[in-house]
């Protein structure tokens, strides 16, 4: 029967070409039905008609499930993206996989439906210790400070200016070091630092308060002063503050051990300043006494940082700079310090420090008072004005004697303010402490 078979094969070739047409493919596509935006992450809920095995992952940036099909081991993955942060709107994720076909089992199909929740929890990020706690500070913008011929530059190399107040004797009034003071500094009076000066020794009273005395109260003073220095993002100058005795070498091994307890733990940070010798008297001089006693402190720092700026005290109360010229220290970042009392020192000082920058002598005003030598009496703001505007007419910076409420005409507060809550404003302040911070605002464009 010959016809008979070709009909037959021919009815076989229509009913396979049926089944092909009637019968869908597994494309293995993912049909996706978003809601809008994209939704948080995830927890699902799924549906199947033949035994599943669901993986589930969640991770922060993904929604992930997996549905694997013990019949015919294929697997399907549907991801939904997650935004970082939390919206009304839910995404729900579909997935349709065809088993293949064979001659004895209908297509399997599985359908998985993930729904991803929104997510209501946010990240914060973790302020670092001894970080500054706002990225606008004076350190954040002027970064590691250097010295460039006559001047000190910022990290970009331009000439910056510190301009700030000095404590007193930080053993005597530690309740001016507080974080809250600084920020007073910093954000009403215009500060970018601040000079904590911590006594070594005193013979004529308060000795007990001093470094030699009490090593451990006066450093923890000092670092706390640093610490809040720099979460505030401000420099901060550590002064070794030489009155008695007035030769700083009489104490070089302990000046060795401080600063290099300080340069450890402060070395790598770019707030720091070190005083070495604030101000050396009684007949000590440059080349023969100070000279050899800074290089041998600075030879210990410069184990531990080897970037900060130096500063060293000259002869007779930090007035002889100009014994400096042509006989620096050979370290690159090291600068002079000149003090001055306004109504005591006047043309003639600063026609000294005129000749000294003219010279190329990097110079630091790290103390200043408004008054005479003493500190109390004499309070002339028209010398302190000649004094301010020749130092920022050379860029030189200027630290103003003192924060303090003591009953002397270089206190910045009235004795009768509290030292340890600053307020923004005038009302605490000495005559010398409103000249002062209107000076300071002024400068720093407040």
């Amino acid at each position: 029967m010959p016809g008979n078979k070709r009909i037959t094969a021919f009815a076989m070739l229509v009913i396979a070409a049926a089944i092909m047409i009637l019968v869908p493919k597994s494309d293995g596509k993912i049909t996706t039905k978003e809601n809008e935006p994209a939704a948080v992450s995830t927890a699902a809920s799924t549906t199947t008609t033949s035994p599943q095995e669901v993986l589930q992952s969640d991770t922060a940036q993904t929604s992930t499930v997996t549905t694997k099909n013990k019949d015919t081991s294929t697997t399907s993955t549907a991801t939904a993206t997650v935004s970082s942060t939390a919206v009304s709107t839910v995404t729900t994720v579909t997935t349709v996989t065809t088993a293949p076909v064979t001659s004895t089992k209908k297509p399997v199909t599985t359908t998985t439906t993930a729904t991803v929740p929104k997510k209501t929890e946010t990240t914060t990020k973790k302020v670092e210790n001894n970080k500054p706690s706002t990225g606008n500070t004076p350190v954040s913008k002027h970064g590691q400070l250097s010295v460039k011929g006559a001047n000190i530059v910022d990290k970009n190399g331009q000439v910056f200016q510190l301009r700030g107040m000095s404590t007193h004797g930080v053993g005597w009034f530690p309740d001016a070091v507080t974080k809250e003071n600084f920020r007073v500094l910093r954000d009403d009076w215009g500060c970018n630092a601040v000079r904590l000066a911590m006594y070594i020794e005193e013979s004529w009273g308060g000795g007990e308060s001093c470094y030699l005395a009490d090593k451990d109260r006066n450093y923890k003073i000092v670092t706390d002063g640093i610490d809040y220095a720099i979460d505030l993002g401000i420099y901060v100058i550590v002064d070794w503050h030489v009155l008695n005795p007035g030769d700083p070498s009489t104490h070089t091994k302990d000046a060795k051990e401080f600063f290099a307890k300080i340069a450890k733990e402060y070395g790598d940070s770019p707030n720091i300043i070190y005083e070495l010798c604030n101000e050396p008297n009684g007949g000590v001089n440059w080349s023969g006494t100070i000279k050899p006693y800074c290089e041998e402190v600075t030879k210990e720092i410069r184990k531990y940082d080897s970037d900060a700026i130096i500063v060293c005290g000259t002869a007779t109360w930090s007035q002889d700079i100009h014994d400096v010229v042509g006989n620096t220290l050979s370290d690159k970042n090291t600068v002079y310090a000149l003090h001055f009392y306004a109504n005591t020192h006047t043309d003639w000082l600063r026609e000294r420090l005129q000749n000294c920058v003219s010279s190329g002598l990097p110079v630091l005003v790290t103390e200043f008072g408004t008054c005479d030598a003493s500190g109390n009496g004499g309070f002339n703001t028209a010398e302190s004005t000649n004094w301010l505007r020749l130092l920022d007419e050379l860029s030189i910076g200027y630290f103003n004697w003192s924060l303090c409420n003591k009953d002397e005409t270089a206190s910045a507060l009235k004795t009768s303010a509290s030292l340890s809550s600053l307020k923004a404003g005038e009302s605490q302040l000495s005559e010398s402490g409103k000249f002062i911070r209107n000076y300071l605002r002024k400068r720093a464009g407040l």
